[in-house]
């Protein structure tokens, strides 16, 4: 697995969805009806979501450690409401995506979120509170798209900046894009495809990854099988 990704799956639960450094995870505020959804800033959304995360990591350390597979139920209760699954597809498909089928589109949505949740979720059992900083972000009024911005702490005691990109829909903001020291998944993710989608068809490509393929595999290698 690339260092990218490393530093991108502490990052999802860490700056996707983490809190301030050095604070103690704190219970989870009480479920949010959607219009109170739909008002929270984009700092709100990380750390509401960090919250809930630490929580239950924190509640549940020696289970998640024991299993690691578990962690991705895990990120996929918080992570998910918060993430727009299809309009990174869209990014990350560029032009494919506008001659793909509904079907495909569909196809593609879920394998490639699977894809993200299964790869990194093993990654995320030792995350403690402690490795992640969150910056304030300022949003200007009338503003469709924001970033916030987190720095990560590695086991060497580097911190590596993580920038996650939100945009807002009707149902109010929505992450889809996570840029590490200035690569953005997003492109890396449509580098690895989009040749092999060129080569081998659309079809295909999602075939692969809904066999637990690994995004960089496929943008490496040409399956013969």
């Amino acid at each position: 697995m690339r260092p990218m990704t490393i530093i991108m799956a502490g990052a999802l639960v860490a700056g996707g969805f983490g809190s301030q450094a050095g604070a103690a995870p704190q219970a989870a505020p009480p479920a949010q009806s959607q219009a109170t959804q739909s008002q929270e800033s984009p700092s709100d959304l990380v750390q509401h979501a960090a919250e809930g995360i630490l929580r239950d990591l924190e509640a549940n350390r020696a289970a998640y450690k024991q299993d690691p597979s578990k962690v991705a139920t895990l990120v996929d209760k918080y992570l998910l409401p918060h993430f727009d699954t299809e309009y990174a597809a869209r990014l990350v498909l560029a032009q494919h995506w506008r001659t793909a089928t509904p079907e495909q589109r569909k196809r593609f949505i879920d394998a490639f979120y699977h894809s993200l949740i299964t790869n990194y979720g093993s990654y995320l059992a030792d995350f403690t509170a402690d490795r992640l900083k969150v910056y304030p972000s300022r949003i200007e009024p009338g503003a469709d798209h924001a970033t916030v911005r987190t720095e990560v702490k590695r086991d060497n005691g580097d911190r590596v900046a993580v920038n996650y990109s939100l945009h807002k829909t009707a149902d109010g903001w929505k992450a889809y894009d996570v840029n590490i020291e200035g690569i953005s998944y997003v492109k890396s993710y449509r580098d690895d495809f989009g040749s092999q989608i060129d080569q081998q068809g659309l079809d295909a490509v999602i075939s692969r990854l809904e066999k637990g393929e690994k995004p960089a595999d496929i943008g490496k290698t040409t399956n013969k099988g």
